[in-house]
């Protein structure tokens, strides 16, 4: 040991004994430094040793950033920015290195993911015995260190055994579900934090299903990563090692043709040439394809210049997420000045898509994911209908699915249409392992060759053998349409509503009007998704401590209303529609005596505590009338908003007692 390093653990030491320093934070950085391959991190834990800047170390190192069935995601950049990571970046760029630290999103932590996910593949093919070089596609969107990440993905994969395939620039997350099934990989990798703020970055994992990873192959894909604590390691001899292949317009032109199959009745789309359609990427990989696939199905379409870019510091919104109106601005600016019809928004790695329509009022209105979700569910399984592919005798093989925290409103579209419901947990892996369920329902000598059949052909096997999938969705602004991707989808959502829009102008309507139209028919259901956010290492003991609050001391009337039923995600076992055991998670879902719901989960992606409340009104007769609507909607707004206040004050109760 050098006598520097030597100092520095003395007084890393010194730091643990006057609690400046959390003991596994000590850990990890002699860990890191004792097999560090630069001098960047040493400088970097140096100066932020010298400076006392304790509390940045512990964010840093208090873990190891640990790969789960989401992958890793966290801080590339750190709060505080030390000299050596700057490196020769001006005040406002982005630094030369990457944030040093076992919980940060760096080099070290790309190494160790990568080098457990092909560790892990090479092992499932010599227990099926197989002596092919497992297959990994990469991808990136535009953040910082991104193509920097993908590369070292590609090459680490290359040099341990793996042939890697990687696009030659941002490349959306549902294009790369795609591409996994398209070249019949084993894996995929999407280097992405999704919609997080400029100084994250995230590594997400697929499986050959082009699905992210779910069990079993999850905790053997974990296991794998969390072992490896270094970044050193052998390369493989030459000739025992991958190839690097580069890919693009390739794929991007396979994919285009099969977004085009999303298209229900394209005559509604030559009835609405008037139809005006803003789009923002919002500097993202959105762009890529959304752009031509508009132009080659017909729309009158105008992209936001200012964010039509790649830009990892997304410098024109607060925030890159199309949930938040803010990051629509632009676009819904444009949209008052070319009196558009429709604002279409998705975030950085175009798994989301947001939404503002032109009201009857002549206004602009945000849609919520929830209403997004309804409006495309509700069109497609009618759509489908009218045009013969769903009838009464088919539609128990047809399949609506969404997450347990999205609107109920779609249970009662696809309850109407004689449609199964199939309720997942949050994250659309559990969508995509449905369908792969579905998939592999059909009998093995019928689906040879699955992904390259036609979508007919693979619609008639379903309705034959399995269940044809009409849509899925959750309320976080992700939509699906079809299973050739198996995760939500950003570039066929905007596809799909502009659709939507375009049947509602043909129809002399607004899009407002024609979600009115459903509300009468099916009632009025609103919601409310609401979050407290808790940050680094103390933020996530708060997170932690709040959720065992209410599992322990559990709620029991709210405002006027019995809490009538608790469902504990964790402990419960429940299962789905189709007799499928849920998997164990951290989530409360309480049903009040007035038919409201509430349910509080820790976010997966994000330092926060979501809470999502649903509210519902029936129609007394056969239909609600507008003026019933108009009475309704204010109430049900309201009822959310003091239930909202009493959930935050209860949380605000609960963790001053801890």
């Amino acid at each position: 040991m050098t006598a520097d390093l030597a100092d520095l653990n003395a007084r890393i030491k010194q730091a643990v004994a006057h609690g400046q320093l959390i003991a596994s934070s000590a850990r990890n950085i002699r860990t890191l430094l004792e097999g560090a391959g630069s001098d960047v991190y040493f400088q970097s834990v140096k100066e932020l040793v010298d400076a006392t800047e304790w509390q940045e170390l512990n964010d840093r190192f208090y873990q190891t950033l640990a790969f789960g069935t989401g992958g890793l995601r966290g801080r590339t950049i750190g709060k505080i920015v030390t000299t050596v990571e700057r490196g020769n970046a001006r005040e406002g760029e982005r630094p030369e290195f990457p944030c040093v630290g076992t919980n940060a999103m760096n080099f070290f932590n790309i190494n160790r993911a990568t080098r457990g996910l092909v560790a892990y593949l090479q092992d499932c093919n010599r227990s099926e015995g197989s002596s092919t070089k497992p297959k990994i596609v990469v991808a990136h969107d535009p953040r910082f260190f991104s193509k920097e990440f993908a590369e070292m993905a590609a090459k680490i994969a290359a040099e341990n055994g793996c042939d890697a395939f990687v696009f030659d620039g941002p490349r959306s997350v549902p294009e790369l579900s795609f591409a996994v099934r398209h070249l019949h990989a084993s894996a995929g990798i999407v280097i992405t934090a999704s919609h997080n703020p400029p100084h994250d970055n995230g590594y997400k994992a697929y499986f050959d299903d082009g699905a992210q990873v779910i069990e079993p192959p999850a905790s053997g894909i974990i296991a794998k990563v969390n072992a490896i604590m270094t970044e050193s390691f052998t390369p493989l001899p030459k000739e025992q090692q991958g190839k690097v292949t580069v890919i693009g317009k390739n794929i991007d032109q396979a994919y285009m043709r099969r977004l085009e199959t999303l298209i229900l009745d394209p005559r509604v789309i030559r009835d609405a040439k008037s139809l005006r359609v803003i789009y923002t990427p919002l500097h993202g990989t959105g762009s890529v394809i959304i752009k031509p696939m508009l132009i080659r199905l017909g729309f009158n379409f105008l992209a936001v210049p200012e964010q039509d870019c790649f830009d990892g510091r997304f410098p024109t919104v607060k925030s890159p997420n199309p949930e938040y109106g803010e990051a629509l601005t632009m676009a819904i600016n444009l949209a008052e000045k070319e009196n558009a019809d429709l604002v279409a928004a998705t975030d950085p790695d175009c798994d989301r898509m947001g939404v503002a329509v032109r009201t009857k009022d002549g206004k602009m209105k945000l849609l919520t994911g929830n209403q997004i979700g309804s409006l495309l569910a509700w069109y497609r399984i009618k759509t489908l209908f009218d045009k013969g592919v769903l009838d009464k005798q088919n539609a128990a093989h047809a399949a609506l699915i969404k997450t347990f925290v999205t609107t109920d409103l779609q249970n009662a579209i696809a309850d109407h249409y004689g449609v199964r419901c199939v309720e997942t947990l949050t994250g659309f892996k559990y969508i995509g392992a449905k369908l792969a369920k579905y998939e592999r329902a059909i009998p093995e000598q019928l689906r040879q060759s699955y992904a390259d059949l036609a979508e007919t052909e693979t619609r008639r096997l379903r309705f034959a053998y399995s269940s044809f999938y009409v849509f899925g969705g959750e309320e976080s602004y992700g939509y699906s349409g079809a299973d050739f991707v198996r995760d939500k989808d950003g570039n066929g959502a905007v596809i799909m509503f502009c659709e939507v829009a375009a049947y509602a102008k043909s129809r002399r309507q607004t899009v407002d009007q024609l979600l009115d139209e459903i509300y009468s028919q099916f009632g009025y259901f609103a919601e409310k998704t609401s979050s407290l956010v808790f940050e680094g290492a103390e933020g996530a003991d708060k997170i932690a401590s709040l959720m065992k609050s209410y599992a322990a001391d559990p709620v029991r009337q709210i405002l006027r209303s019995i809490v009538a039923n608790i469902r504990n995600f964790e402990t419960d076992e429940i299962k789905d529609v189709e007799g499928d055991l849920i998997p164990k998670t951290k989530m409360l879902m309480l049903e009040l005596e007035d038919g409201t719901r509430i349910a509080v989960r820790p976010s997966g992606t994000e330092p926060k505590i979501k809470y999502y409340l649903f509210a519902r009104r029936q129609p007394e007769g056969e239909k609600l009338t507008g003026a019933d609507l108009d009475r309704i909607k204010a109430e049900v707004e309201k009822q959310l908003e003091d239930l909202w206040n009493w959930l935050r004050k209860d949380a605000e109760s609960r963790l001053a007692k801890i």
